[in-house]
């Protein structure tokens, strides 16, 4: 399992998490550069994705946090950081609902539906295949 905690401690860039209480819908921000913002009453699995997607963000140089196109990225990064391939398709063989499988991976479901949603072609045959051999 990736721990994005970890990774910002091993980071070697600076980059320093910050607890806070924001005045509006965001939960988490970065400047893109050496700073990562996290809402106070996050539980603990939205600051695990919250703290990678923001990582993903300084990772892909983004300083545009409104660049649908950036957002997109770094929703498919933090997803994969996050969840990967084999993790997937063992949950993939039992669980019975999305939100079982997210709380097993421990991630938020938006986290799950994105790694879903950018699964390469092949991976989504595979993922249909096992879906198929495990209805019978």
């Amino acid at each position: 399992m990736h721990h994005p905690w970890r990774e910002l401690r091993e980071r070697g860039d600076g980059v320093v998490l910050h607890r806070t209480k924001f005045n509006d819908t965001r939960i988490a921000a970065t400047n893109g550069n050496n700073a990562i913002w996290l809402d106070i009453d996050l539980l603990q699995v939205e600051r695990r994705c919250a703290v990678q997607h923001e990582q993903a963000h300084i990772d892909l140089g983004h300083t545009n946090c409104d660049d649908p196109k950036e957002e997109q990225a770094a929703r498919r990064l933090t997803a994969r950081k996050l969840i990967d391939w084999d993790t997937l398709v063992d949950i993939f063989k039992w669980a019975h609902t999305a939100h079982e499988a997210a709380d097993e991976l421990n991630v938020i479901p938006e986290v799950l539906e994105d790694r879903l949603r950018f699964l390469h072609p092949h991976e989504k045959v595979l993922l249909r295949l096992i879906g198929q051999a495990r209805n019978g």
